[in-house]
């Protein structure tokens, strides 16, 4: 099975069985390459077909997902590189339409799904031993649950369309189940295929499913269900669920009717089977202070990645973000406030009158993640043709850029971004990673544990577990101060993780969560560095890049048009 494994993530790149015309997602709409009778009486096409459901499980988070910097540009994390992209530069303008806004959430989600459902239904038949049939029966069960809590952060409660494989005549119910049903439906799948597979995957196959990646997407669905966007206790707030007013029918898509605190409880247990498993921790490397933090995104097998999608050697991340110098297209670009939340290396605020921190210095001392997630001003980075390390030059004289990369002319903020790059690979080089792009790492287990145990039994538990994510990101001291109470570790662990999962698609979902808009709603900065013509500093000087915009009903995502259109059953989310 492990041959077959590494055989078919090749095979599977070119596999397809069904295509879906846009707006038909649940339903056959015709056959393309292959029928069923083919794939299911072949062991290795059966088992690409299910690769091929894994091929999309990185989508939401794809940094490439609209434009150059995914859902990153959509919140308070960075800068678009131009306009073209329609739903994150709406969002972050806080103009969505139901009837502009991306529907590849639903379609993406939807089409695995059905796929899903067609691979359970054929896989009895197929010519595979009985073992390894129950095993990728409990990883297509996982895989129809993480596509499932995809729908359920954009949209609130979905379609649940069980294990029926609905073709084209087919009568679907477009009946929104509730949003505790979606939740109950998703905990008891991920419960379900953790009873069957590996605790972790081997190195042959790495990137599938696992027990461990189970428990943790449980733990990641757990925690959005208990916190403020979902499990409502603020009637006051402008959100979906305060937004439905009488109407209970669409209160229950929205969040949990009755909320509850025990939530919190649910959601710590599930993060702490994850730790208790113990097969997974953070990766330390103590090469330089923090180095850790940017070494495990370079290292391909790792201790801290969950759930992963593996790549070949590539460098699409340093195509996508660094500078033009570089071969680069500058991503999205971070701005200043981002920068701002990086507290000094002693672990203090930079707004701390004690921290030490120097304006007219403002990169020195900083915390060591700052300079792993961000290229600024003269920071270095290999070049395509002598490979060596060369300063970067965003800086300008006399109000113009100095070269290609400088701000105005190759980025907006006056900074790039470095999170997950690797510093010995460039586009346009035979200089690559053999990087994989985490989807689930243990560092956000430990994050969402402090949480969930802050919420529910107080800031006491919750030291150790943020103590060792500062640890390893090089902070001195790392330790907290003593006798924080739930409010101000709130404070803490909301700032951890701005800081370590910044680029990996939870900021933008975080801020929902956390009823945290009205930040979004703000004019965002950049920094433009300037010198005199022989390179000595003049001056920094903060400017104005994008005013953001925040409404209630944007915690939530339409429901396309055209599936709400289609009945009256389908209740679009309130604001649209």
């Amino acid at each position: 099975m492990k041959k077959l494994y590494k055989f078919v993530f090749l095979f599977a790149a070119g596999f397809a069985l069904f295509s879906c015309k846009k707006g038909d997602f649940l339903g056959q709409t015709q056959t393309t390459d292959l029928t069923e009778q083919a794939v299911f009486s072949d062991s290795t096409k059966t088992i690409a077909f299910l690769s091929n459901i894994y091929s999309k499980i990185g989508f939401s988070e794809d940094s490439k997902r609209f434009t150059n910097g995914g859902l990153d540009i959509a919140s308070d994390e960075a800068e678009p590189y131009d306009n073209s992209a329609t739903t994150p530069i709406a969002f972050a303008n806080g103009s969505v339409d139901a009837n502009t806004v991306s529907d590849d959430a639903y379609n993406t989600c939807y089409t695995q799904i059905r796929s899903v459902n067609v691979f359970m239904k054929n896989l009895p038949k197929a010519p595979l031993k009985q073992l390894t049939k129950t095993q990728v029966l409990a990883e297509a069960r996982f895989l129809r649950a993480w596509y499932y809590s995809i729908l359920l952060k954009h949209y609130g409660g979905v379609v649940l369309v069980g294990d029926t494989v609905y073709n084209y005549n087919d009568k679907v119910s477009a009946k929104r189940a509730s949003f505790d049903e979606c939740v109950n439906y998703i905990v008891s799948e991920c419960d379900e295929a953790a009873k069957i597979l590996p605790p972790v995957q081997t190195a042959l196959t790495y990137g599938r499913a696992s027990g461990g990646a189970c428990k943790a997407l449980k733990m990641r669905v757990l925690l959005y269900s208990a916190s403020p966007l979902f499990n409502p206790e603020n009637t006051s707030v402008e959100m979906p669920y305060n937004m439905a007013g009488g109407n209970q029918e669409l209160k229950k898509l929205l969040g949990h009717v009755t909320p509850s605190q025990l939530r919190w409880d649910t959601a710590a247990a599930a993060a702490k089977a994850v730790m208790d498993q113990g097969t997974y921790k953070l990766e330390e490397n103590n090469a330089s202070p923090g180095y850790g933090f940017q070494y495990v995104f370079t290292q391909r097998y790792n201790n801290e990645y969950i759930f992963q999608v593996m790549k070949g050697n590539n460098n699409d991340l340093e195509s996508l973000y660094l500078p033009p110098s570089r071969g680069g297209k500058g991503g999205g670009f971070p701005y200043q406030e981002f920068v701002d939340a990086f507290q000094m290396a002693n672990g203090k605020d930079i707004t701390d009158p004690a921290s030490g921190y120097d304006p007219n210095k403002p990169y020195d001392g900083r915390d060591p993640r700052l300079a792993y997630s961000v290229l600024r001003d003269q920071s270095t980075w290999i070049t395509n043709s002598s490979l060596t390390q060369t300063p970067i030059n965003i800086y300008t004289v006399n109000g113009q850029g100095v070269g290609l990369d400088a701000i105005y002319s190759g980025t907006k903020t006056g900074y790039y971004g470095a999170k997950m790059l690797d510093p010995a690979a460039v586009p346009n080089s035979f200089n690559s990673t053999t990087r994989c792009i985490p989807l689930i790492r243990y560092a956000e287990v430990l994050l969402s544990y402090a949480e969930a145990i802050n919420e529910s039994q107080g800031p006491a538990q919750a030291y150790a577990p943020i103590e060792a994510i500062r640890k390893r990101a090089g902070l001195v001291p790392f330790a907290l101060p003593t006798g924080l109470n739930k409010d101000q570790m709130r404070k803490v662990i909301q700032h951890e993780r701005r800081i370590e999962l910044a680029f990996e698609g939870h900021r933008f979902w975080d801020v929902r969560r956390w009823l945290l808009g009205d930040t979004q709603n703000a004019q965002f900065t950049g920094m433009e560095i300037q010198r005199d013509g022989a390179g000595n500093l003049k001056a920094y000087k903060r400017v104005n890049v994008r005013k953001h915009g925040f409404k209630g009903a944007l915690y939530l995502w339409p429901l396309p048009a055209a599936e709400v259109a289609k009945s009256k059953e389908t209740l679009q989310n309130p604001g649209y």
